[in-house]
């Protein structure tokens, strides 16, 4: 599939998530598992709660490894601000999409605190 047609793709799936019960696992497989599935457009999520930022093998941005050099990790509280803005939490990163939704980005962060 041409990656325009997958992101047009999932930007509908987008629009129609918080609709959605609070279902982390859900949510993340329709918002976040196109990229995260493997290396090839985002790192992979397992063991990422208090992981040290950009700290996998990943081609992270300068400014994802800048943060990890300089000792942040992905608390709740990091990996609520990086998905609720991206490119606010981080000029520069490569990840565009964002959860806006209070309650998803909620279900999501504890949904990633269960990957191993």
């Amino acid at each position: 599939m041409p990656r325009t047609a997958a992101l047009a793709a999932l930007a509908l799936c987008l629009c129609a998530a918080p609709a959605l019960a609070q279902d982390g696992q859900q949510l993340f497989n329709l918002q976040c598992s196109f990229c995260h599935n493997d290396d090839s457009m985002g790192p992979k999520l397992a063991g990422v709660a208090d992981r040290k930022i950009g700290s996998t093998d990943f081609e992270y941005s300068a400014a994802l490894k800048a943060k990890g050099e300089a000792g942040a990790t992905w608390t709740d509280a990091e990996l609520d601000s990086f998905l609720k803005s991206p490119a606010a939490h981080t000029p520069g990163t490569k990840m565009t999409m964002s959860v806006t939704d209070d309650a998803n980005r909620a279900a999501i962060v504890a949904y990633l605190k269960t990957l191993k």
